[in-house]
């Protein structure tokens, strides 16, 4: 098993607190390059669909580099682990402010995505392993208030910085905070996981790669002119997943443990995390075309629209983290299903009468729903792992996450653009969370700690 070194009150706090910054930072930078969109492609006269690349090449490294973050974690000292992966970050940024062409703003791109990738699991581990099991739930939510304070902060951020200062001045902004984090890492970080020798199997990394090509060829089906190139893409990158997959039950040490699903608590929680991320994602992205298509609001209005909803997710995080502790998974799960229900729900019904107050609210209220839901599960399905799984098992659910938020939007958009529109798409997903609002009250109770 996996042994973790105890830290003092002072120690944890400080320590926590650098990871849940650092976080903050790489959260922000996800979302932060959409508003600089059209800037970039005019200065490199490139088109819009080139530049969506550094969102693009961004999300298929992070789904690459995720599953190798329990490999690392055995190998390298939590400390240096995080100062390589901040310093990697660092690196891409600064390649992307020095760009000459638009070529290496992509790659710049590709070293955060990669340090993000990284990060996101194993941080999500540390915090679960030097923390009591009674107390992950509140924990986690605090990880929870951070996502949810990046997600309504990061457009807001690179649109007051561009506003001032050219396209650059979003990368430099990410340079100097991230740069800080990595000297206050050097002095606060700590190696809270004693490592031990694993060794990197090449075969399994080359059947990694197989997610991404699936990854891909999933976004780009919709828009390409040769999908049957991108069904063939697809074909040979499930052919190497499920190599992948079949390798690491054939290891002894495998780069990622398929033993979690053998506990039918983590399959429930992960699809748990899974259906609400969905929920979550598909939110983000139909809000600001119903303020700015239906309602015909401006762009700096449609996200400061999007702001209260992210807001208010990000202080009920704390508050659904506490409650699990206190309550289980399933009063939680019930609070966040009913809730995301009734935001979709209600965006389809009010959708005729055009009203901006009733929109952001039932958005509201799917956001506050995902409080309840995302991180309380995956806190439940790591809940049910031994300490020496709990690295696999987050890196397993951020990696299935990233994929569940791809068929989202996939099939929002699908129907946004080649069917019925906007409001269908509403009812679609009210649909699909009356599925989830029933399987929540009937399975929650049957696994242990649901109570």
């Amino acid at each position: 098993m996996s042994e973790t070194k105890q830290l003092g009150k002072r120690e944890r706090t400080l320590f926590v607190w650098m990871l849940l910054l650092t976080s903050f930072s790489f959260s922000i930078s996800q979302s932060a390059m959409t508003t600089i969109y059209p800037v970039m492609a005019s200065h490199f006269s490139v088109p819009i669909s080139m530049v969506q690349w550094l969102t693009t090449g961004f999300m298929l490294v992070m789904t690459v580099t995720m599953p190798l973050s329990p490999w690392l974690l055995n190998r390298v000292p939590f400390k240096w682990f995080l100062a390589g992966i901040q310093a990697m970050f660092l690196l891409g940024t600064f390649i992307a402010i020095n760009a000459t062409s638009f070529g290496w703003v992509i790659l710049g791109r590709v070293l955060e995505g990669a340090a993000v990738g990284f990060l996101f699991p194993s941080y999500q581990s540390v915090i679960m392993l030097i923390t009591p099991e009674e107390n992950r739930g509140a924990s986690m939510g605090m990880v929870g208030l951070v996502m949810g304070a990046a997600l309504a902060t990061g457009s807001i951020v690179s649109g007051i910085i561009s506003q001032w200062f050219n396209w650059q001045g979003v990368f430099v902004f990410f340079e100097l905070i991230i740069g800080l984090l990595f000297l206050i890492n050097i002095f606060v970080g700590q190696n809270v996981i004693v490592k031990k020798e694993v060794h990197l199997d090449i075969p399994s990394l080359i059947g990694l790669f197989g997610f991404a090509m699936v990854l891909f060829g999933v976004q780009s089906l919709g828009h390409t002119t040769k999908p049957s190139s991108m069904i063939a893409m697809m074909m040979i990158g499930l052919v190497l997943s499920v190599y992948f997959v079949h390798r690491q039950g054939n290891l002894a040490q495998p780069m990622l443990d398929f033993k979690v699903f053998k506990q039918p608590g983590f399959t429930l929680g992960l699809l748990l995390t899974g259906a609400s991320y969905i929920a979550l994602i598909v939110m983000t992205v139909l809000m600001p075309l119903y303020y700015q298509n239906v309602l015909h609001t401006s762009k700096l209005v449609s996200g400061l629209l999007m702001v209260p909803p992210a807001a208010l997710m990000a202080v009920m995080n704390r508050r659904s983290g506490k409650l699990l502790d206190q309550k289980g998974l399933k009063v939680v799960m019930r609070i966040g299903a009913a809730s995301i229900f009734i935001g979709y729900a209600g965006l389809a019904l009010t959708f005729g009468m055009h009203n901006v107050v009733l929109a952001v609210i039932f958005a509201a209220f799917g956001e506050v729903g995902n409080a309840f839901m995302m991180l309380p599960a995956t806190t439940y399905a790591n809940n049910q792992l031994p300490d020496y799984l709990i690295t696999h098992g987050s890196a397993m659910i951020s990696t299935a996450r990233q994929f569940a938020g791809v068929i989202g939007v996939l099939v929002a958009t699908t129907i946004v653009s080649g069917f019925g529109g906007l409001h269908d798409a509403y009812i679609v997903f009210g649909i699909g969370m009356t599925v989830m609002i029933v399987t929540v009250w009937r399975i929650t109770a049957r696994y242990q700690g649901a109570k």
